[in-house]
């Protein structure tokens, strides 16, 4: 990120703006700064960049050859700004940004419109209610259209700074929240289905770097989830630019279940080994908690006895950000983050391998206790571990695909965590 200094007069950049970031006190510094690299790095691909910091504002710089579109497509998905505008620059001159409103205008069908200027500094040689007042009356007579200072279907805004002034007509929103990598990293269970997708992605919208982690049927079942989820992976890594996930096999561990415990406790003992490895790989990756896609009585496993149960099994703290939301809440987001279509496409989950008919409601950790004591718990873990496949999902759009050992070198599955 680059200091203030002013860009090339008529040249193109993009205004960003944030808003709860700005409310951070103490923190504010190195949130703004982890932001303006977030947006370098979305973009750096598409001859934008560096980004400037400017009080209360970024910029990021634009060359000739960049397109809008995917510089916008690219800046909606970078979590800590509120809003973004391709902007114009233009001298500190009533004269200049009179004429550039009325070019901005011209192409646009206009409705009603104002001019709202805003001073950075109240140093700034500039009365606004004065230019707001001028410009609007240029334009006014210029293109004999109708103001509205209340409702306008228009609004020409400057950003008066101390050295330029910028001026755009649209605000385009953005996904809001903080930086992705300010609040931690955090391993996420990401299913096949609607909901693990979209909590995923707003731990990733409060800030967290998110490491997936997935668990197939197989040999029992085809690989159709795992390549559902590293779909999904992909689609998450828009918001996150470079993505780690590992696909557990799960269906050898299920069948010793089967083989050793009663058909009602089963699904219970299927997610506390689900968490018990995904508590190991979080340890390795360095994430401070795991992450769930359930919600409260959404099915038999998430009852409130059974989710403390589940818990029961972990150390790390298990984040529920969909607990309280319902079905048609969750289609809604996941429809609203673009992984909706992926999610319901048919694949051979491991949840629907030796699933009993009636699946306990009401756990108790002592007595699944007493039932894991049939089953060689730390063995079981280490063996899926070790057949674990880590998928590093980069940037640019390439994965690399390789064993546990490989993406932990010297690390001994056993007794990790």
């Amino acid at each position: 990120m680059k200091p203030e200094t002013p860009g090339k007069e008529g040249s193109r950049c993009v205004l960003l703006h944030y808003h709860e970031i700005g409310l951070k006190g103490k923190n504010r510094p190195l949130l703004i700064s982890r932001l303006a690299r977030r947006a370098e790095l979305a973009v750096e691909t598409l001859g934008a960049g560096p980004v400037r910091k400017l009080p209360g504002r970024l910029i990021l710089e634009l060359s000739g050859g960049a397109s809008w579109p995917q510089v916008r497509e690219a800046l909606s998905r970078v979590f800590g700004l509120a809003n973004f505008s391709l902007a114009l620059r233009l001298p500190l001159d009533l004269e200049a940004a009179a004429e550039a409103a009325l070019a901005q205008l011209a192409p646009l069908s206009v409705s009603t419109f104002r001019v709202r200027t805003r001073k950075a500094f109240d140093t700034v040689p500039i009365s606004s209610r004065e230019w707001d007042a001028a410009i609007g009356a240029r334009v006014q007579a210029r293109r004999r259209l109708p103001v509205s200072l209340t409702y306008p279907g228009t609004t020409v805004h400057i950003e008066a700074l101390p050295a330029e002034a910028l001026l755009y007509v649209e605000k385009v929103p953005g996904p809001g929240g903080l930086p992705v990598g300010m609040s931690g990293r955090v391993a996420a269970l990401l299913s096949g289905g609607i909901d693990s997708p979209v909590a995923a992605w707003r731990m990733l919208k409060r800030g967290c770097e998110v490491v997936f982690v997935h668990f197939h049927g197989a040999p029992y079942l085809s690989r159709a989830s795992a390549e559902k989820a590293r779909d999904l992976a992909a689609l998450l890594d828009a918001w996150q630019q470079g993505s780690r996930l590992y696909l557990v096999p799960f269906g050898n561990l299920q069948k010793e279940i089967v083989l050793s415990t009663p058909p009602d406790w089963r699904v219970v003992l299927y997610r506390r080994f689900m968490v018990r490895i995904a508590e190991r790989i979080a340890r390795l990756e360095g994430a401070r908690a795991l992450v769930t896609g359930e919600s409260l009585g959404q099915v038999a496993s998430q009852t409130l006895t059974n989710l403390a149960a589940i818990e029961e099994a972990a150390e790390l703290p298990i984040l529920r950000p969909l607990i309280g939301m319902d079905k048609e809440e969750i289609v809604a987001q996941a429809q609203a983050i673009g992984t909706f279509e992926t999610s319901i496409e048919p694949d051979q989950d491991c949840c629907t391998l030796f699933v009993p008919k009636h699946p306990a409601i009401r756990s108790q950790p002592a007595h699944l206790r007493k039932l894991e004591e049939n089953l060689a718990v730390e063995e079981m873990v280490a063996r899926a571990l070790a057949e674990t496949e880590v998928l590093d999902i980069r940037r640019d759009g390439t994965v690399e695909t390789m064993g546990f050992e490989k993406a932990h070198p010297g690390r001994e599955v056993k007794g990790v965590g």
